[in-house]
């Protein structure tokens, strides 16, 4: 095929990026017969947050073929999550939830995680390229990338449809104008591996801890146990409250750990395993998630904050929904790519972020920490933190602002 670009290699699907919302993707369109190239340009295997899966995400792997591998990794089991403010502590089983599906899942170290998506993924047909940058994009009926390697060899690909995984790289949104600015204000993160040697039954290592800084409601912390003994540590804050030099990073880290009691007791003396690391800017949008001849997925689309661990997720439905409306147009339908594929998955984003942005006001920590929590309320905030925020049979999902502001109006009136 000639064009303006001259010779191009020809694939059915080319998908930018080989995190998890790409491996998932490619895998669901192989299985399905198509063909299928993975442009990545990093190498794996290569570090990465969001280490604390929801229980949604598995019944996406599942389907990609990949739930065997990632279940026999041995990485640290998960059932829920844990919330700690001084003396305040609030703990969700996501196995006791409103919506049906899986309530447990694992807390991953990433490297180890996206590696063995994509190589399951590379089992299942695709053809996967490391060190492989995307220069450009021609959009349209036939879109075509110019691609280079990493020795300066470029080369072109004419794709049916491309989709664009490319998490924080956001390659699309940036090659084609299309970001805007996100209505979440600019929040940063402090963030490191430590070796815990906590002693048995000092904390549940099945569950995220989630601390709130002890003077500042919107500073928190996690606390991610991992496989072998390792946990993930970091705190989130304004920006500003975290703009120290690299130098003093980890002197500032380990002052904000033994800030907080919790974690502080736990965590305080633990050494650091890696060069303490900051992440600033994250919260992202663009003006549409799809165009002519390419969708966006996950991280590349849309990222709210990490308190509520929603990234992966998000990302494992934007790859299920994307590959179903993408197989009906390959297989000759006609698709509404806004009506199958961005209001479906903007209505669960948006559901996490009316969560994420009460959590920052303090409201939603003064339900979650509210002590005569109702059964069958919790068990629907449970199915919410547990990444069930698709699922409209749940209030929470249906109408989140309104029953969120009712059910704060409730909680706020507790004695402190």
């Amino acid at each position: 095929m000639s064009t303006e670009f001259g010779e191009l290699e020809q694939t059915d699907v080319a998908v930018i990026g080989a995190g998890p919302a790409g491996a998932v993707a490619a895998a669901l369109l192989a299985r399905a017969g198509k063909s299928v190239l993975v442009l990545e340009r990093q190498h794996f295997p290569r570090f990465s947050i969001g280490e604390s899966l929801l229980p949604q995400s598995m019944a996406y792997l599942e389907e990609a073929g990949m739930l065997q591998a990632v279940v026999e990794a041995g990485f640290q089991y998960k059932n829920g999550a844990s919330f700690v403010h001084g003396e305040k502590a609030s703990s969700y089983d996501f196995r006791d939830k409103h919506s049906e599906g899986w309530g447990t899942t694992y807390q991953v170290e990433r490297a180890v995680f996206d590696q063995l998506l994509i190589r399951r993924a590379a089992d299942q047909g695709v053809q996967v390229r490391f060190g492989h940058t995307v220069r450009s994009m021609r959009t349209g009926h036939e879109p075509a990338l110019e691609v280079e390697d990493e020795k300066g060899n470029a080369y072109r690909v004419a794709a049916r449809f491309v989709l664009d995984a490319s998490g924080f790289g956001r390659v699309l949104p940036r090659l084609l104008g299309l970001e805007t600015p996100s209505h979440m204000p600019a929040r940063a993160a402090l963030f490191s591996h430590v070796q815990d040697a906590l002693p048995a039954g000092s904390t549940d290592r099945d569950k995220i801890c989630v601390a709130v800084h002890p003077e500042r409601r919107d500073v928190w912390y996690w606390m991610i146990p991992l496989a072998g003994g390792r946990t993930s540590v970091g705190c989130v804050a304004e920006a500003a409250f975290l703009d120290v030099p690299e130098t003093q990073r980890e002197a500032k880290l380990r002052e904000l750990i033994r800030a907080e009691p919790t974690i502080g007791r736990l965590l305080g003396d633990a050494p650091f395993l890696m060069p303490v690391n900051r992440i600033a800017g994250y919260s992202t949008n663009v003006e549409r998630l799809h165009g002519p001849g390419f969708a966006l997925l996950g991280n590349a689309g849309e990222f709210l904050d990490p308190v509520f661990s929603s990234g992966v997720t998000i990302a494992l439905r934007s790859a299920h929904l994307a590959a179903q409306t993408l197989l009906r147009q390959l297989g000759g339908e006609r698709v509404d790519w806004a009506a199958d594929y961005d209001a479906p998955l903007r209505k669960g984003i948006d559901t996490f972020r009316a969560f994420v942005e009460r959590w920052y006001t303090g409201e939603l920590q003064d339900i979650i920490f509210y002590a005569q929590q109702t059964p069958k309320i919790r068990r629907m905030i449970s199915a919410i933190l547990a990444g069930y925020a698709w699922d409209e049979t749940n209030p929470y999902v249906a109408d989140p602002v309104r029953r969120l502001t009712a059910l704060y109006e409730v909680c706020s009136g507790e004695p402190t």
